[in-house]
């Protein structure tokens, strides 16, 4: 029998760092270093090719729905990055994000066939994620107010992978307060609490 499963690109491949960390502030140029800065290249040319097989499978998808819709296929912060812009189109990011979070698993899954490596696709409909982050940093910045008030920690509503990595990373850069997340998807919740 032939395993016909793919992984699943969960929240910690969402949540994990993409930013190299250099010594002292400084990074020295090396043989070995330019050969990581080769490899760095080929990885920037394969999350590119990565957004191009997602980007054809989503036009095949608007062209069978019958949407009209401008695609763009870039790599941002270290992953592939599909965006699709135009009209019409709200009905491709659903109640919440939920339709748009299921479209970027299949785009995903489109990804993972044809490369054999599963991606960290990131897929955004009509400017919906970067409204949604701005929506997500005001109940971070909210929720750090009250507990830096209150003194107590505040439970916030259940979030995607997507929502909590945006509160997290509002979150850690104020000082005095820290957040995890806890629970287990579709419930799972970030709780912003004083630092110790």
């Amino acid at each position: 029998m032939t395993d016909t499963s793919t992984p699943r690109a969960d929240e910690s491949l969402d949540e994990e760092g993409t930013e190299p960390t250099a010594v002292n502030g400084e990074t020295e140029e090396t043989d070995e270093e330019s050969g990581t800065r080769e490899k760095k290249a080929v990885g920037e040319s394969e999350l590119f090719r990565q957004s191009e097989i997602a980007a054809d499978y989503v036009e095949g998808l608007l062209d069978i729905l019958d949407y009209d819709g401008d695609i763009d296929e870039l790599v941002s912060a270290g992953r592939p990055v599909v965006e699709v812009v135009g009209g019409r189109l709200q009905n491709l990011v659903g109640q919440r994000g939920a339709t748009l979070e299921a479209l970027q698993e299949l785009a995903r899954l489109a990804v993972f066939r044809q490369t054999g490596t599963p991606s960290r696709l990131l897929l955004d409909v009509g400017g919906y994620r970067a409204t949604r982050r701005k929506e997500l940093a005001a109940v971070a910045k909210n929720a750090v107010e009250k507990v830096k008030e209150h003194g107590e920690p505040v439970r916030l509503e259940p979030m995607s992978a997507f929502e909590r990595k945006c509160v997290h990373d509002v979150v850690n850069a104020m000082s005095g307060v820290e957040s995890e997340s806890e629970g287990v998807e579709p419930n799972r919740r970030i709780i912003v609490r004083p630092a110790d």
